[in-house]
Formats: structure tokens, C-alpha cells, sequence
């Protein structure tokens, strides 16, 4: 499994329009294979920062959603609105591999 991970900088007079796009994304993730995570925006922070996490089972899967998210009429709208809006000014894109399972063994075999 690979978690795609999106910081947004993003325009601080449009978060409500950003919660908008976000909420879009979800179920469109979902439609071609993913698992979202939720989006996370400002609130007790830095007021144009906002966060993204959703899984794919491998690199090779999320290539695929982001061939197919091209030609989606549902993805263009959400690319279009976020355009027409100025909602987002930036993003970076990391890849991660979750830790999803909690395990005490390893750690009480290396303390002996």
C-alpha cells in the first residue's frame, strides 16, 4: 500500500471554496480504487495550509487513477472549479508507506 500525502498552500479567503473542492475529492479518490483519508484545513494554524491523505494498494494503482482522473468529466469539473475559484496557490506531493498495524514483539526481542 503507498498513502499519497498533499500539503496545499492555499488561498486564505477561499477556504470555504477549498472545503468545497475537498469534499469532491473524496468519493472521486474512492471511484477508482483509493481510500481516502479526509482532507485536513486550517483552524487553530497556519491559516493557508491545508492537508490531504489517501491510499492506493501500490504506485502502479494510483498511476492509474491519475491516468483516468484526466479524462473524468467529475475530475475536470473539480480541476475547473478550483482554477475558477484561486483556491489552491501550491501543492507538494509525498508518498508514504502507511504503518497500519500495531505490533509490541520487535520491540521487546531488541530490548532482550
Amino acid at each position: 500500500m503507498i498513502t499519497c500525502y498533499v500539503a496545499y498552500e492555499i488561498n486564505p479567503d477561499r477556504v470555504e471554496a477549498f472545503e468545497i473542492y475537498a469534499k469532491a475529492w473524496i468519493p472521486l479518490v474512492e471511484r477508482f480504487g483509493g481510500t481516502h483519508h479526509g482532507y485536513f484545513l486550517p483552524q487553530e494554524s497556519a491559516n493557508d495550509l491545508a492537508l490531504a491523505l489517501f491510499s492506493f494498494p501500490s504506485l502502479a494503482a494510483y498511476e492509474d487513477y491519475r491516468t483516468k482522473s484526466v479524462e473524468d468529466a467529475d475530475c475536470q469539473a473539480a480541476f475547473r472549479f478550483a482554477k475558477e475559484n484561486d483556491i489552491i496557490r501550491r501543492y507538494d506531493r509525498s508518498f508514504l508507506k502507511p504503518v497500519m498495524e500495531g505490533d509490541l514483539a520487535p520491540l521487546r526481542a531488541a530490548m532482550g
